[in-house]
């Protein structure tokens, strides 16, 4: 690991790159450019920045009708009301009619911290996951949220992807970035670690106390939560005999489920979910909140080795 760097920095600087390679890309938000760090394209193309104010709904609509005119439009707010308050015009005016609009959302999951339990989502990946037609993108670090903007500009159809506002390790390593296919970044034998966002470097650090203790682990990035790498769990699943999955989100509806599905009937092994247990967050210190959770390496570490 080298510096630290929010995915939701990286997500608004490779906003701008894509911007100048590609003049099709507008950017809306919902009066929070300065926090979902769309306020570097802001800066940058005036002209093809749109702050829709605290209407998230209208900013949907409009993003809707933007890319009927063969415009990328990349929506932003917070996850909360995002995924949230907008859903019914992500289903309706997005999805519905199969708009070319990308939805990005920073501060979701309790790492939002103070802001507390009332914005921090927990439920965005279930909702978008439910709509469908529906891509969803969760980026474990800066490099790969950057690729992930490039990706879904050349992708057609409605995107959600998942920001974070905690600054978070950088990879060392340049993984490849490919929508729907899985990047594993460590392999082991006694169990698969299917990871997302944030959690990919609490497992990837997991992993490396369980290795003191005579425990291999496979640790999986599932970028992609739909559509999901599915041959992949399934190779690692029978490989390893159990399987793991960690989320900074509810077990309910999540990474697990998605990971359940695939399990279901293909697979026989043990399994389990790390994450949200039908909880709310609450405000506090990010590293605090997450420890509260249960979403710190070594208590991830912990509870891989109870699975074990």
């Amino acid at each position: 690991m080298s510096e630290k760097i929010a995915t939701r920095e990286a997500y608004g600087k490779a906003l701008v790159e894509l911007g100048k390679k590609n003049d099709k890309v507008v950017v809306l938000d919902a009066d929070l450019a300065g926090a979902t760090m769309t306020k570097y394209f802001k800066a940058e193309f005036p002209d093809r920045f749109y702050d829709c104010g605290i209407a998230e709904a209208n900013m949907v609509n409009i993003s809707a009708g933007l890319s009927t005119m063969g415009l990328i439009p990349f929506c932003s707010t917070f996850a909360m009301f995002g995924a949230g308050r907008a859903y019914e015009q992500i289903r309706n005016s997005v999805a519905y009619p199969k708009f070319n609009v990308k939805i990005c959302c920073s501060h979701a999951g309790v790492s939002v911290g103070e802001d507390g339990g009332s914005h921090q989502s927990v439920e965005d990946i279930a909702l978008m996951r439910l709509v469908p037609g529906m891509t969803v993108v969760v980026p474990a670090d800066a490099k790969e949220a950057e690729k992930a903007v490039y990706a879904v500009a050349e992708m057609q159809g409605p995107v959600y992807m998942r920001t974070a506002r905690l600054a978070t390790p950088v990879f060392e390593e340049d993984y490849p970035f490919e929508i729907g296919k899985a990047n594993v970044l460590r392999e082991g034998k006694d169990a698969a670690v299917f990871a997302c966002g944030l959690m990919v470097n609490e497992a990837l650090e997991a992993a490396k106390l369980l290795a003191a203790e005579g425990i291999e682990i496979s640790v999986i990035n599932m970028h992609t939560i739909k559509p999901l790498d599915a041959e992949c769990v399934l190779k690692y699943a029978k490989a390893c005999g159990n399987v793991i999955t960690v989320e900074e989100h509810s077990v309910i509806g999540g990474l697990g489920d998605a990971v359940a599905d695939v399990l279901m009937g293909n697979v026989c092994c043990k399994f389990k979910k790390i994450g949200i247990y039908d909880q709310f967050g609450q405000s506090g210190k990010a590293a605090d909140v997450l420890h509260e959770y249960g979403l710190t390496a070594d208590q991830i570490a912990v509870k891989i080795k109870e699975t074990l």
